[in-house]
């Protein structure tokens, strides 16, 4: 039982806080890109400031950087939606045809995506958060004013169509982030068809997102800056962080809690066999073939506790993977509901791991075998 409540807990613990590590990093990564590719003047600006020319060695694609899935161009504006009883503060970011729609593909609960196969479009994509907010619909003709960089400009007015309504959970983004042309962009601060705000870079893999960083920065030109979402959001990556910290220490209790129920019960089925013992020491038995004896029947031990662990822990993260029973905080967790990620290789490192501590922390215990002597034991028996 403490091997199989020991097994389930961390099981939950690694499944659970790579699942909420991978979708909040997922869901980041959707909106702002693995890299970002700005000027050096607009890093901390979520209006596109000063333009970049598109007409880049890196776009469409990086041919010297492998393992990079898409190049996509972006501008920013920053606004606000206005209706006859409320307004909302939002940024309008602007994307061309070149943008990879996976992310709000998954996300999207009403509508369609937007429409950039005829000239500048008027449609966008808003989150059910601002869209309960000031009570609007799909298909609703929105009114959007949006504010110039220079101060001395009058703000500009556009009346935007709804076609599509997202819901991603992530309130740091939902509540203020709509996606649309980026030509309402580029026309709103009188560009030309050549400048966007920046570029974001698409990777294949998260894990080599520093490696990958630091070689799309020494490809660009030095005018230009690339910076991570991890340099860019340092205090969200720094908290996922804490997530292998908290699932290590709850395995390495779990790990000493079974292996001290281990130990105990090894030393229970050694002090009631004394008699056993003695006897089998009379006939010519050493003490490590008596040793395997205790050894080999407590090793059957764990691993009827593996199963029984396994198969219950395994049970209960598919229902929560598929039936999203237990939910959370979105303004606290970023998810509406406990993700699970559920790693084959995790598991079976995990079981192996387990079953060669609790087994290493047995032989010490075994000790007490050698001490018995046959005359003594068989006497007591």
């Amino acid at each position: 039982m403490a091997i199989s409540l020991g097994m389930i807990v961390m099981l939950i613990a690694i499944a659970t806080g790579d699942g909420l590590r991978e979708k909040i990093r997922s869901k980041i990564s959707g909106f702002k890109g693995h890299v970002q590719i700005t000027n050096y003047d607009a890093n901390n600006s979520d209006g596109s400031v000063i333009p970049i020319d598109k007409n880049q060695k890196f776009y469409p694609s990086f041919s010297n950087i492998e393992g990079i899935k898409n190049v996509q161009v972006y501008a920013n504006q920053v606004g606000l939606i206005r209706t006859k009883t409320d307004f909302e503060g939002i940024i309008f970011k602007g994307v061309s045809s070149d943008y990879d729609w996976t992310f709000f593909k998954e996300y999207l609960i009403s509508g369609n995506l937007p429409n950039f196969n005829q000239k500048r479009t008027r449609d966008i994509l808003l989150s059910s958060t601002v869209v309960n907010r000031l009570k609007l619909q799909l298909n609703d003709t929105i009114n959007a004013t949006f504010f110039k960089s220079n101060t001395n400009k009058l703000p500009s007015n556009r009346k935007l169509v709804i076609v599509g309504i997202y819901d991603t959970g992530f309130l740091e983004f939902d509540k203020n982030m709509m996606i649309g042309d980026i030509r309402q962009v580029q026309r709103l601060n009188k560009w030309k068809s050549n400048e966007v705000g920046g570029f974001e870079i698409i990777l294949e893999n998260f894990d080599d997102l520093s490696l990958k960083g630091n070689e799309i920065y020494r490809e660009i030109d030095s005018t230009l800056d690339a910076t991570t979402i991890a340099a860019k959001y340092p205090a969200l990556f720094e908290w996922i962080e804490l997530f292998d910290n908290n699932t290590w220490f709850i395995i390495v209790i779990m790990i000493l809690v079974a292996g001290i129920n281990m130990i105990t019960a090894l030393l229970v089925l050694i002090l009631e066999r004394i008699p056993m013992v003695g006897v089998l020491k009379s006939l010519g038995s050493s003490n490590w073939s008596i040793r395997k004896i205790f050894l080999y029947n407590a090793s059957y031990l764990i691993f009827i506790g593996l199963f029984w662990g396994n198969l219950a822990g395994l049970t209960l993260l598919f229902i929560q993977k598929y039936g999203g029973f237990i939910t959370l905080d979105p303004a606290t967790y970023y998810v509406s509901e406990v993700p699970v990620s559920i790693n084959l290789l995790s598991i079976v490192l995990l079981n192996i791991g387990t079953l060669i501590v609790c087994f290493v922390m047995l032989i010490i215990p075994s000790i007490i075998i050698t001490k018995i002597e046959p005359s003594k034991s068989i006497k007591f028996a």
